[in-house]
């Protein structure tokens, strides 16, 4: 397998996942590409949804967004940014997304050292790529990237997700709590019910309710509801459910006002979803509820998580919609839930 002679590598590109939770995933492999080339300049090139992960992010120096819905639609689009990119000069592109788009880009913004997993037929325009077989496929997505990467002696001495957030952000995020009479000695539970990639991976809103109630009169716990604008609706069917109050957030937030929220929460309880991982990354700790999606792959990356799921004859089916019953889903009770809380609470607390 062709090496990278790191003496060469002083400016290097990233290009990040499309996906929230996937970006939030590849932090380690981020660190370790810092860590190889501590002195290198690195930028991620991502879109606008992941974008503001690493904005900013101890181990990236510039954020480049790609948006491809907009200025770089289209041929043109594409050619627009591979201009911009070749522009910077950079010696290596390290491609974290699988797609072909990434390779093409690179290809024509002239980097001259191109890596990543040589899948959606794009081999040929990469200079250092890594066959992707069924025991790299069934890798933890921490694992699957930091795999690609240790092939070429990119390694890190620490595996962890990381995400930071400014003393501004962590101070708007107390102002808009404490708006809400929701304190810094509260104790404060986030319910998390959404899951961008389709409803089968969306647990009930009237058992997110109970769960919440029962948490929250155990812990004394404020409750806050989180999730983007695709949540407004779940969101309000929780709040109107539960029979204590809480505080709903959904769709009210951008994404660096959701992360310095998570940050501040005690616990949370959530779908299989990008603030799932935030969450990880902040070491909140958190069960989080699967089913159609699989666990061994995209759970979150935390010794403070537990995972709660029923075993199904058709799960993890990975589709979007349930084509049957929804059994994988139905058959997670909120007692389930609360049990696994409680008892992971315990562990956190006693250690």
């Amino acid at each position: 397998m062709k090496q990278i002679n790191k003496s060469d590598i002083k400016n290097i590109l990233i290009r990040s996942t499309n996906w929230l939770g996937d970006a939030v995933m590849t932090t380690p492999a981020i660190h370790a590409v810092r860590e190889t080339f501590p002195v290198a300049r690195i930028a991620i090139l991502a879109n606008p949804l992941t974008a503001p992960l690493f904005q900013p992010h101890p181990d990236v120096d510039e954020v480049l967004v790609y948006d491809r819905k907009g200025r770089h639609s289209g041929l043109k689009g594409r050619l627009a940014l591979a201009a911009e990119l070749r522009g910077h000069g950079f010696d290596l592109a390290i491609l974290l997304q699988n797609a072909v788009d990434a390779a093409v880009i690179a290809w024509l913004a002239r980097i001259p050292r191109r890596m990543g997993f040589a899948t959606d037929g794009r081999g040929i325009l990469l200079t250092h790529k890594v066959s992707v077989d069924g025991a790299v496929r069934r890798l933890h997505h921490v694992d699957y990237y930091l795999h690609m990467l240790r092939q070429f002696g990119i390694a890190a001495s620490e595996k962890r997700l990381a995400l930071t957030t400014t003393a501004e952000e962590d101070k708007a995020a107390a102002g808009l709590l404490a708006s809400s009479g929701i304190s810094s000695d509260d104790f404060l539970l986030a319910v998390n019910p959404g899951a961008s990639f389709g409803a089968a991976k969306r647990w009930y809103p009237e058992r997110f309710a109970a769960v919440a109630d029962a948490l929250a009169d155990r812990w004394g716990a404020k409750v806050v509801i989180t999730g983007g604008p695709g949540e407004v609706d779940i969101a309000a069917a929780i709040e109107s459910a539960m029979q204590n109050g809480c505080l709903n957030l959904a769709g009210k937030t951008g994404l660096r006002t959701l992360m310095a929220l998570i940050k501040r929460c005690d616990f949370m309880i959530t779908n299989d979803s990008g603030p799932m991982h935030v969450a990880a990354a902040f070491d909140v700790p958190l069960a989080a509820i699967f089913g159609s999606t699989d666990h061994t792959t995209t759970a979150p990356f935390s010794e403070h998580a537990v995972v709660v799921r029923k075993d199904t004859e058709c799960a993890p089916c990975l589709k979007r919609e349930c084509p049957i019953d929804h059994r994988c889903m139905t058959e997670v009770a909120a007692e389930d839930v609360v049990n696994a809380a409680i008892k992971l609470q315990v562990e956190v607390s006693s250690a």
